[in-house]
């Protein structure tokens, strides 16, 4: 007789995106840096953590703002 592995199916997971993703510019003006800036950050790790949609860099919200908590937490 085969093992047999049954599957129980819940259904799609349902993830509610932001309205909208920012931009490096917007993460340069939300912290009052230069544009280059977010680029070295970016670089070197040290900022938030940003993807690739095609050639365009984006930040979700949820990862701006845990990486700004992380950074409170660290400086407290």
């Amino acid at each position: 007789m085969a093992n047999r592995r049954t599957q129980t199916d819940t259904g799609p997971t349902v993830v509610a995106l932001p309205t909208r993703f920012f931009t490096p510019e917007d993460i340069a003006s939300m912290f009052g840096v230069p544009l280059e800036t977010v680029y070295q950050w970016r670089r070197k790790r040290t900022g938030p953590p940003a993807f690739r949609v095609g050639r365009h860099l984006r930040y979700h919200p949820e990862a701006v703002a845990q990486w700004v908590a992380d950074k409170t937490h660290q400086a407290a």
